[in-house]
């Protein structure tokens, strides 16, 4: 793994856990850090890792873009921000890994983007999210984007517009992270919500990550479309074919992979 000025990126077994370290910037969002991100999530990817944990030091989870590095750009720099930003969060959902956010405190706009877009998020009770360009200058077009697709059209509506924080509560009961738990056993309960995503054949899990995130927003039609194509290409994976094997056999799977 390369080195990294904005990240720490380190493995534990078969998994990669990439901490934003910027907490003197709140963990913000500059081109750098985000670069940064984009290249430890894609060569991650590269790797045999299952899981990874995408978490963050100092006070916040992420403050969302650095206000310092958008204010200097013009509306060709912004697009292009943006659009690394995009890149990252499409990357997050395409990687072959499961991808859990463990969120320790306050993210807000983009950061609050980083944890919809991962597959699953667990919220220590002092967590808080926030969509708060509703309520100053810039609005949350962007972060708005997987967030509404984790909790709905109203829900968003009102983050988005009131640009009021809810609570680590709030966010679970409206469907934006899995788990909320003490803080002091955030890291357990991540580690055990990782375990058991990532169980299994890891192409058979890889493929049905990849699937459902391209499936989710199509119309049903559509959807089966995909799902059918690549459920029946699936059937013919080693992992599936042990899996199978082994139920018929009623023994326990030696997985391939």
């Amino acid at each position: 793994m390369s080195d990294f000025q904005h990240l720490i990126v380190a493995r534990d077994g078969d998994t990669v856990t990439i901490t934003m370290n910027r907490p003197q910037r709140r963990n913000s969002l500059s081109e750098d850090h985000l670069a940064e991100l984009l290249r430890a999530f894609r060569e991650t990817a590269e790797t045999d890792a299952t899981g990874i944990v995408l978490g963050g030091n100092g006070p916040v989870f992420s403050a969302g873009h650095d206000f310092g590095d958008v204010a200097a750009r013009d509306l060709t720099g912004v697009r292009d921000l943006l659009r690394l930003c995009t890149a990252l969060m499409q990357t997050i959902e395409t990687v072959p890994q499961v991808v859990i956010a463990r969120v320790h405190a306050l993210a807000t706009a983009a950061g609050c983007q980083l944890v919809a877009s991962c597959d699953l998020a667990v919220a220590a009770e002092s967590a808080g999210f926030a969509l708060p360009g509703g309520k100053g200058g810039w609005f949350c077009h962007t972060p708005a984007v997987p967030v509404a697709r984790s909790i709905g059209r109203k829900r968003l509506m009102e983050m988005a517009l009131t640009g009021d924080a809810i609570d680590a509560a709030t966010a679970l009961d409206w469907g934006l992270v899995n788990r909320v738990v003490p803080d002091e056993v955030l890291d357990e309960a991540v580690t055990d919500l990782l375990a058991r995503a990532t169980k299994g054949s890891r192409a058979s899990k890889a493929l049905g990550k990849q699937t459902l995130h391209a499936q989710l927003c199509r119309p049903e039609t559509d959807a089966y479309t995909i799902a059918v194509e690549v459920m029946a290409a699936a059937s013919q994976l080693a992992g599936a074919k042990e899996g199978m094997a082994a139920f018929l056999e009623k023994r326990h799977p030696k997985w391939p992979d």
